[in-house]
């Protein structure tokens, strides 16, 4: 048995490793856009988590300066890399919010907010609905759990294991990066508000010109049709410009 000690102290330095890893990974395929969207089980989440620990943990392996297992530091890791994987996977988050509030922007300024309800997964509108729904096929497309590892993989360097982030810089962060979204989603809506705001204003100089029409009649059908053109001709372009910008935050996501 003592020729068999260095293999299970070996054995259990992988494990306990492989389980703070995992701590981080999970939290942050909880809440990390396509691979922890509600529509997928949890049993296959726990196989993703399992596959991406088993991808994360040969990479920060050697790197990592833990503490010996123990319940209290099985407690702080549970603390530490909880509220780290969660802070990351929401991150990631922001850009699918940033699309849905650009379909919601898109859809409220051309009329359409209100076509599918409450019926889908999340009561959005018809055209924030598609856009997501497209960004997530195109983000998987591409590579994304790729992207991902790489990106859990970077995130020990600026965010220690076992160890609280500073609060402040935490803040300043996530500001930075709400602030962001909002933008982008503003600038992916950009052509539905300004069809908006010309159709606006030709129906105000119609109804000037002529009172007696009823310019509501009219314009309802216009409107309608002009937001699925306009969908059909801008969802390739909004969908590029978004993945450009969430592959560039992937590139260098803290600087």
């Amino acid at each position: 048995m003592n020729e068999l000690a260095p293999i299970f102290s070996y054995a259990g330095g992988v494990v306990w490793i492989a389980l703070v890893v995992f701590l981080r990974v999970a939290a942050a395929l909880a809440v990390m856009p396509a691979l922890g969207e509600q529509v997928l089980s949890v049993r296959v989440k726990l196989v993703i988590g399992l596959a991406m620990t088993a991808v994360v943990a040969p990479a920060v392996g050697p790197g990592l300066s833990l503490s010996p297992p123990s319940l209290s530091n099985f407690m702080l890791a549970l603390m530490t890399e909880t509220f780290a994987g969660l802070f990351l996977g929401i991150v990631l988050r922001l850009f699918i919010l940033a699309m849905q509030t650009a379909g919601a922007i898109a859809a409220q300024s051309t009329s359409l907010s209100q076509l599918l309800g409450a019926s889908g997964m999340d009561p959005l509108p018809a055209l924030a609905h598609i856009l997501t729904m497209a960004a997530l096929a195109l983000l998987m497309a591409t590579g994304f759990h790729v992207k991902a590892a790489a990106f859990l993989v970077l995130s020990y360097e600026l965010m220690p294991a076992m160890q609280f982030p500073n609060p402040s810089d935490i803040a300043d962060f996530g500001r930075t990066r709400v602030a962001a979204s909002f933008a982008l989603a503003f600038t992916l809506a950009a052509p539905f508000v300004i069809m908006s705001v010309i159709y606006n204003l030709a129906l105000g100089v119609i109804n000037k010109a002529m009172p007696q029409l009823m310019v509501a009649f009219v314009g309802a059908p216009l409107i309608t049709f002009g937001a699925i053109a306009m969908l059909l001709v801008s969802a390739p372009v909004i969908l590029v410009v978004w993945l450009q910008a969430f592959e560039a935050f992937l590139a260098t996501p803290f600087k």
